[in-house]
């Protein structure tokens, strides 16, 4: 095209209308008139793309401006130096801690992982050999206690808080793609110095769109409270009723919570008892107060009568036993079950429902018969008056190893002082 042709060409895309909305909020345009732009032929020519311009000759630089240059070049780097400083801190801040790299190495889905870093849910990544090659700072804080990530395959340190199937259906999905390389599931992470925690167990390839995934993000969701809340709610609704039958039991289930708990502390650090860990104590201080809520099975008349109970009523009323293994057979945790059924066996074999005898009674029913009895002793019934805490004491010691363990109620002894004070704290009102 001729420089007057593109001349042409340019004056008339210079007076084209322009496009002007009617008002505002409107999809209607009209076109308004525009003052036609004359150019002229120096316009153009700067107007042309690069391609087409003619090379503008350059002066060829002397030594002095080359100097000048570098010595700008340089001022300017120094100047910068402190926010480039800043600025390599900061990247390296971001990068892994050392006891996340493995063999001092990132792995290589760091771009992922770097995702994870200021999650509130712990993070995991693992390779195809279940190696775990990244944590997250939430999950280093969220197993402190439980277990050492330095062990580093995940099916090490983490096997025995999954199922046999679990096991087996995690290894499918990651090795042979079942699911898509994805995994859901739960897991009970339990440790004696800590409750158990139960989390949903999410995995799935590190990577976005690979066909064949190398390394795998396993995530975290603690779900402990929800569920203890649910449970603990709806079981707490069934004592709240079976509390409506007994006009007699005022603080009494709460007091027994105290006592046992305060036992089940003392046995944490004996090595007779290993099955004694945190998750035992914050449990046996919750479910000890079940030991009597089968009594919502019990006729009225017999559980309010004023005086002894006949031989009927009272074969009628041991049933409670049973009926309240029966209510606590939905728990999660057996505990709950063997408090209902067994508190009222005695180390003689005399006791009942079943006659059990000596450690064949569970140890939390063991725990919690000491702590009712004693609550029993002092509290006041519409049949008898409560006894003083030395009277009680003396009672319970005459009736070692034939009602009760002998060495978990020397045990018991040890604190009684602090049965005293729980007592005392927790009185019912007159």
């Amino acid at each position: 095209m001729s420089e007057h042709e593109l001349l042409e060409k340019n004056v008339r895309y210079a007076v084209r209308p322009a496009i002007k909305p009617i008002s505002s909020g409107s999809i209607l345009y009209r076109r308004a008139p525009q003052k036609p732009v004359v150019a002229n032929k120096s316009t153009v020519l700067k107007a042309r793309p690069p391609s087409l311009q003619k090379p503008v000759p350059q002066a060829a630089p002397n030594a002095a401006s080359m100097a000048g240059s570098n010595a700008a070049s340089m001022a300017a780097l120094r100047a910068r130096q402190p926010s480039l400083q800043k600025s390599v801190t900061q990247a390296a801040a971001r990068q892994p801690a050392p006891d996340m790299q493995v063999n001092g190495a990132i792995p290589s889905s760091i771009v992922s992982a770097s995702l994870f870093q200021t999650s509130i849910f712990p993070v995991l990544i693992i390779d195809k050999n279940l190696k775990i090659v990244y944590a997250n700072p939430t999950s280093r804080k969220f197993f402190t206690g439980f277990l050492k990530l330095t062990t580093n395959y995940f099916f090490d340190i983490f096997a025995k808080y999954f199922t046999i199937d679990d096991v087996k259906s995690i290894r499918e999905a990651m090795l042979q793609g079942k699911n898509g390389y994805n995994w859901r599931g739960q897991a009970q992470i339990k440790s004696r110095e800590y409750p158990t925690v139960w989390t949903r167990v999410y995995i799935f390839p590190a990577g976005i769109n690979v066909k064949n995934p190398t390394e795998f993000t396993v995530m975290f969701d603690d779900v402990t409270k929800e569920n203890r809340m649910i449970l603990r709610g709806l079981f707490s609704s069934l004592l709240e009723a079976s509390k409506l039958k007994d006009n007699d039991t005022g603080k009494h289930i709460e007091r027994v919570n105290y006592y046992s708990e305060a036992i089940a502390r003392e046995l944490y650090n004996k090595s007779e008892y290993p099955a004694v860990d945190a998750e035992f104590i914050g449990n046996i201080g919750f479910l000890a107060a079940m030991h009597d809520v089968g009594k919502i099975g019990t006729p009225d008349d017999i559980l309010n009568k004023q005086g002894p109970l006949s031989e009927f009523e009272w074969s009628i009323m041991k049933e409670h036993t049973k009926n309240g293994a029966f209510i606590l057979e939905a728990y999660p945790n057996p505990m709950a079950k063997e408090i209902a059924l067994s508190h009222h066996e005695k180390w003689d074999g005399k006791g009942y429902p079943f006659q059990l005898e000596g450690s064949m009674i569970p140890l939390p029913a063991r725990i919690v018969s000491i702590a009712d009895v004693y609550d029993a002793l002092r509290s006041r019934r519409s049949y008898k008056e409560g006894f003083t805490h030395e009277v009680a004491i003396q009672k319970m010691i005459e009736t070692r190893g034939t009602q009760f363990d002998p060495h978990l109620l020397d045990i018991a002894m040890k604190i009684s002082g602090q049965f005293n004070d729980i007592f005392e704290r927790n009185k019912d009102k007159k």
